[in-house]
C-alpha cells in the first residue's frame, strides 16, 4: 500500500526527527531583481510563514511564543549499527531538509494541544487526514492528526500517560520532501 504525498512526508519527517535529520528546498526565496514593481505577488509561504502561524497558535493558546523551531529537533538519538557512510548520508540528508521543517515539542496537557490546533485552524491551516486517537495501557492515550496549507503538511502526535504528556507538532515542506528517495526513505527507516 503506497501512501499519499503528505502521509509520507509526516512518516519520513517523524522518522528522520527521531534520528535527528537534518540546503536548498525552503522556499524562504527573495524576489526576483526581474520582477516588474508594478506587477506584486503574494509572499512565498515559507518556513517563517509556518513558523510565525505555529508561534501565534502557540500564543493563542496561552503558551509562550517563539516556541517552534526551524530545522530538525536536537540530536541524541542514537546511531544503532549504521555504518559511518550511512551517518554521513543521514547528515547530508538532515542538512538538505533543515530549511524544509518547522517543529515544536511540549510536555502541556492535551487540552493545550487542542488550542493550539484552533489557534492554526484559525490561521488557515485545513484537517488533512483524518484524526486518530487510540487507548494504550491503562488510562494512557495515543493522538494523531494533520493539517495541511500552502504546499506544508503538518503532522501531531500527542502521548499522554499517568505520568506525563508529551506533544510534537511538525511542519514539512511537501515539495522538499517529494524529492527525498526511495534509497534515503529505506536509509532513514532502517533501525
Amino acid at each position: 500500500m503506497r501512501t499519499t504525498t503528505a502521509g509520507r512526508a509526516v512518516r519520513i519527517a517523524t522518522v528522520a526527527a527521531g534520528a535527528a535529520l537534518v540546503t536548498g528546498c525552503g522556499s524562504e526565496t527573495a524576489p526576483s531583481a526581474e520582477a516588474s514593481p508594478a506587477v506584486s505577488s503574494p509572499a512565498a509561504f515559507g518556513q517563517e510563514a509556518v513558523r510565525a502561524d505555529l508561534d501565534a497558535a502557540l500564543e493563542a493558546a496561552g503558551l509562550p511564543e517563539g516556541g517552534a523551531e526551524t530545522g530538525y529537533p536536537g540530536t541524541g538519538h542514537p546511531a544503532g549499527r549504521r555504518s559511518a557512510a550511512e551517518r554521513q548520508k543521514l547528515a547530508a540528508l538532515a542538512e538538505r531538509l533543515s530549511p524544509c521543517v518547522v517543529s515544536w515539542k511540549s510536555a502541556e496537557p492535551r487540552r493545550q494541544l487542542d488550542l493550539v490546533l484552533s489557534g492554526l485552524e484559525a490561521r488557515g491551516w485545513k484537517k488533512g487526514e483524518p484524526y486518530e486517537e487510540a487507548r494504550m495501557t491503562g488510562s494512557s492515550t495515543y493522538f494523531v492528526a494533520t493539517y495541511e496549507k500552502q504546499g506544508w503538511t503538518l503532522g501531531v502526535r500527542h502521548i499522554g500517560t499517568e505520568a506525563q504528556d508529551r506533544s510534537t507538532v511538525m511542519a514539512t515542506e511537501d515539495a522538499c520532501f517529494a524529492q527525498v528517495t526511495d534509497e534515503e526513505r529505506d536509509l532513514v527507516e532502517a533501525r
